[in-house]
């Protein structure tokens, strides 16, 4: 699932500058906990406009990518992919919803955003960027 919402984006990818998304959570765990970073996980479901939008215009070509990239591991998890990310603790019924967490700990960090609360204003403003 998380390749079709990838390949759905590749062309944009290709000639954008963008999040550097993972797509194996506990490789993503792992390797956020061995280079001390945030998690970044990006819970997303099959085939709902809202999430290819909210990847398009939030996570591309906008001035605090370079920052995510640098501070964050993002990970992008599918719903439908239940088995490749503990959906007990990234429990949501909106799609997408954005987690910040610690890795060491797996808490949060903040409280989640939600469906069109993923926004490149509310992202900016969490960055203090004006």
């Amino acid at each position: 699932m998380f390749k079709t919402v990838l390949l759905s984006l590749l062309p944009l990818y290709l000639f954008a500058n963008s999040t550097h998304w993972q797509g194996d959570y506990d490789r993503a765990l792992e390797d956020a906990n061995e280079n001390n970073r945030t998690l970044l996980v990006l819970v997303v479901k099959k085939d709902t406009p809202l999430c290819n939008e909210v990847i398009k215009n939030s996570f591309m070509n906008q001035p605090y990518i370079t920052k995510i990239n640098e501070v964050f591991l993002s990970v992008m998890v599918t719903y439908e992919g239940r088995g490749s990310y503990p959906i007990e603790l990234y429990y949501t019924t909106v799609f997408p919803t954005l987690f910040f967490v610690n890795p060491k700990r797996e808490t949060f960090l903040r409280e989640p955003l939600y469906g069109d609360e993923i926004n490149a204003h509310s992202l900016k403003k969490y960055f203090n960027l004006k």
